[in-house]
């Protein structure tokens, strides 16, 4: 559930006074603590408004009316916000406004669908230009990072503009600690990460690389050799299975 701590104020404008001296009445709302405000384009003396009310004194049939156009604006707010309430995705107070007064917007972009995308790309893929082993890497890739935005924001997905240097460097952190991955098994996750991020930036979707000024390298693994003796033994042992006769052949 998403958080939606939302303030609604209605106010006439004094700055915006026309020329008969009546004020604008004005909504402004604020969303998580981001503001915008729009003009109602209904307009009011200022000795005729309740401030504490919000609303038109006395019961004229301007007052009447005045007053329930604000009402159909509070509530049409309060069921926005009701229903943002159980988005996954966090909505912006741009995107917020521009619902509220009917204007066209893009929805923001999230990261899993387009990793998900990307997967079954790779998945179609297969044999031609990707090897079955490294589609399920970053199957897995996927699964880590949708574990990472669980355990970490309590959510199922994130808005790309939520994606920063602290979520890398967090990712990173939990790769090493929740998923107990050594060094060089986290940079592969990380960089299969990347690429999707990548992916973010060349399409236009993402404005900054987060893993700009994230710096890791890999740790060169000391590998054992077999002795001769050992390769021998190998070599005279009589396999039965045909697969693992293949491998040691």
């Amino acid at each position: 559930m998403m958080k939606t701590d939302l303030n609604i104020h209605i106010y006439p404008r004094a700055a915006k006074a026309n020329a008969a001296g009546l004020f604008p009445i004005y909504v402004r709302i604020t969303l998580n603590g981001k503001r915008s405000e729009f003009s109602t384009r209904k307009f009011i003396h200022p000795t005729k408004w309740d401030e504490k009310a919000m609303r038109v004194k006395g019961n004229t049939e301007e007052a009447r009316t005045i007053n329930n156009y604000l009402e159909s604006i509070r509530n049409k707010i309060t069921q926005m916000q009701i229903h943002f309430q159980f988005q996954e995705s966090e909505v912006t107070i741009d995107q917020f406004m521009n619902l509220l007064l009917g204007k066209k917007t893009e929805r923001e972009r999230t990261l899993v669908p387009i990793f998900e995308d990307h997967n079954k790309r790779v998945k179609s893929l297969l044999n031609v230009d990707f090897a079955p082993g490294t589609y399920e890497r970053y199957q897995t890739s996927l699964k880590h990072t949708q574990d990472f935005i669980k355990f970490q924001y309590g959510k199922n997905d994130i808005p790309l503009s939520k994606i920063d240097h602290a979520f890398v460097a967090d990712y990173d952190f939990y790769l090493r600690t929740q998923r107990s991955c050594a060094n060089n098994t986290t940079i592969k996750y990380m960089k299969n990460f990347k690429k999707i991020i990548r992916i973010c930036i060349a399409n236009g979707w993402m404005t900054k690389d987060p893993f700009l000024h994230y710096k890791i390298k890999l740790q060169e693994v000391e590998r054992n050799v077999l002795t001769q003796e050992e390769l021998q033994t190998i070599m005279d042992k009589r396999i039965t299975v045909e697969r693992l006769a293949l491998v040691r052949d």
